[in-house]
C-alpha cells in the first residue's frame, strides 16, 4: 500500500487501534499499515533512520526525543493508562491485597522491561513509590520481578493472547503487572484475578503521538478528536482531557 500512512505503535494500543484505523478509512478513504512493539524499541527504530508517518508511544519521552532531533514535527498527548496486578486465580489469594500479592514470596512476579517497554518504566516507577511508604518493599520487588516481555531478546507474547494470560496461564509467572486497559478483558478468563492498585500508589501513563510526515496530520487529529477518543475510551483508556488536567 505505496499511499498508505506508515504508524509505528506501542503494543498495549493493538486492541483499540484496528478500530481508530478502521473508522478514519471510512471517514477518509486513507489507508494505515501498523506495526506494534514496546515503545522504546520503536523508536529506536525511527532514530537509526526507519521512515514512518506517525509513531504512536506509551509515554510522552520518547516522541519529544524525536522531536528535539528533528525527527518529528510535532508532538501530542492523546489518551492515558495506569497500572494493575493480575494473578493466578485461587484459595491462596485470600485475604491479600494487591501489594501483599506482589511481595508475598509464594509467587513468582513478571514485568515487562524498562528502558525497551514504558510498561516496565512505568512498574519500576512505582516500585519507588512504594519503596518510600513501605522501607525495603520497593528493592524487594525490584530483585524479584522477571523481565519476561518487552525487551529486545524477550520472546513475543502470540498473536491474540494478553501477557498477563500468555505468561500466567502458560505457568512462566503468578503476577504480572501490566496496564489497566487490559483489566477488563483479563477478567472475563476464569484462571485469573485483577487487583486495582490505589491511585496514591499508581502511575499515570501518558500516551502521545508523534507526527512525522504531513502525511499523518489527518491521522493525528482524528485520534484527537472526539471519535477518536469516544474509541480509546471504549477500549479502557483514559482520555486525553482527563491526562490534561491532571
Amino acid at each position: 500500500m505505496p499511499n498508505s500512512i506508515k504508524v509505528l505503535a506501542a503494543g498495549s494500543l493493538r486492541l483499540a487501534w484496528s478500530t481508530l484505523c478502521d473508522t478514519f478509512k471510512e471517514e477518509t478513504g486513507n489507508s494505515v499499515v501498523t506495526e506494534f512493539g514496546p515503545a522504546g524499541l520503536l523508536r529506536e527504530r525511527i532514530e537509526q533512520g526507519e521512515k514512518v508517518d506517525l509513531f504512536a508511544s506509551a509515554n510522552t519521552a520518547h516522541p519529544l526525543s524525536l522531536q528535539q532531533h528533528g525527527k518529528a514535527l510535532s508532538v501530542e498527548t492523546f489518551c492515558g493508562n495506569s497500572l494493575c496486578v493480575t494473578a493466578r486465580k485461587g484459595p491462596e489469594l485470600e485475604k491479600l491485597n494487591w501489594l501483599s500479592v506482589l511481595l508475598d514470596p509464594r509467587f513468582r512476579l513478571a514485568t515487562s522491561t524498562p528502558q525497551s517497554d514504558p510498561s516496565g518504566d512505568y512498574t519500576w516507577q512505582m516500585f519507588e513509590l512504594i519503596e518510600r511508604r513501605h522501607p525495603d518493599a520497593g528493592a524487594t520487588l525490584r530483585n524479584k520481578a522477571l523481565r519476561l516481555v518487552g525487551g529486545e531478546k524477550s520472546p513475543k507474547v502470540p498473536e491474540g493472547k494478553l501477557a498477563a494470560e500468555w505468561l500466567i496461564c502458560t505457568g512462566q509467572a503468578d503476577v504480572f503487572i501490566g496496564y489497566t486497559s487490559y483489566a477488563t478483558l483479563l477478567r472475563e478468563n476464569d484462571q485469573l484475578e485483577v487487583f486495582n492498585i490505589p491511585a496514591d500508589y499508581n502511575v499515570r501513563a501518558n500516551y502521545a503521538l508523534a507526527t512525522c510526515t504531513e502525511k499523518a496530520k489527518p491521522l493525528a487529529d482524528f485520534i484527537l478528536s472526539d471519535k477518536g477518543q469516544h474509541i480509546l475510551q471504549n477500549a479502557g483508556f483514559c482520555g486525553r482531557d482527563s491526562v490534561m488536567r491532571d
